[in-house]
């Protein structure tokens, strides 16, 4: 492992859909997420963060130090009593000290990427503590309110002999025309490297964390969720740990702006997006990764 970052992060990603679903609602169907108020279309950082998950084990595998902690068909705690084994404790034992659930915490930390990046709860079954991650990044929302679109489908196939003579069965699809999405992130590198509880995020981790991001839906493709595409990654380097300037200042350099508002938007070549470095304080550098 690399050494843990010294430098204060923010993002802002742009990414947009055409023809699919980003986000599906399990409480409304499955349809698209939206701001019932405004009628913005959202997509929550839990989503993002499972396509991080799914790259970086896509491009490291088991490898030591790289594995997932929440990942389908694992249960947790038996990646918890694998910490207890490995520090020399028995699964089970309640009776657990406060400096063993330490070393449980740092050797989590020390071989999930997901847990040293955006941390995890781990007190369930043998508890191995919790650990507050140093990367973490808000919902996303739509540049432009977006249209929750439903496409009946007929299914010619069927499962069961005895229903091959009946009536093609329909179906519904859930798509968003088109929309262009904001997404803003943060990296800590106090919660990184502090002494006592830092999780060891590395400057290869970060540089891992850029590559996940602009590919992000690169190896994530499904009907459901038509064509999507990183547009802009554009982050903000602090020449501290504690940073140079507030998160929120540095967000609005970012701007956004339609280029014809007589037909809704159909295509990213319907926005201009501008960085205004000049707008950037002194201490923060500007990297534009796409």
């Amino acid at each position: 492992m690399s050494e843990p970052i010294k430098n204060r992060y923010e993002f802002v990603l742009l990414y947009d859909v055409e023809n699919g679903n980003p986000n599906g609602d399990p409480d409304a169907g499955n349809m698209p997420r939206i701001d019932p108020e405004t009628g913005y279309g959202i997509v929550t950082d839990v989503c993002l963060k499972r396509k991080i998950r799914n790259y970086v084990e896509m491009v490291k595998g088991d490898a030591p130090g790289y594995r997932i902690y929440v990942k389908e068909g694992v249960p947790l705690n038996q990646n918890h009593a694998q910490a207890y084994v490995s520090i020399g404790l028995k699964p089970g034992d309640k009776k657990a000290s406060i400096s063993q659930i330490s070393d449980a915490r740092r050797w989590m930390c020390a071989n999930f990427f997901d847990v040293r990046t955006f941390g995890a709860v781990m007190m369930m079954g043998d508890n191995c503590g919790q650990v507050r991650g140093p990367v973490q990044i808000n919902f996303s929302r739509s540049i432009d309110p977006i249209v929750q679109q439903e496409v009946t489908i007929t299914r010619q196939a069927v499962t069961r002999i005895e229903d091959a003579e009946k009536e093609r069965t329909m179906g519904r699809k859930h798509i968003v025309p088109y929309g262009l999405y904001r997404a803003e992130g943060y990296v800590s590198a106090k919660l990184a490297n502090n002494a006592s509880n830092g999780t060891g995020f590395s400057e290869e981790d970060l540089a891992l964390l850029w590559e996940a991001l602009t590919n992000l839906f690169e190896h994530d493709r499904s009907a459901a969720r038509g064509k999507m595409a990183v547009r802009k990654l554009v982050i903000f380097k602090h020449e501290s740990e504690l940073g140079n300037a507030p998160a929120h200042k540095l967000f609005e350099t970012v701007t956004v702006e339609r280029v014809n508002r007589l037909n809704p938007p159909r295509s990213y070549t319907d926005y201009v997006v501008k960085v205004d470095v000049e707008r950037v304080p002194a201490g923060v550098t500007v990297i534009e990764k796409i």
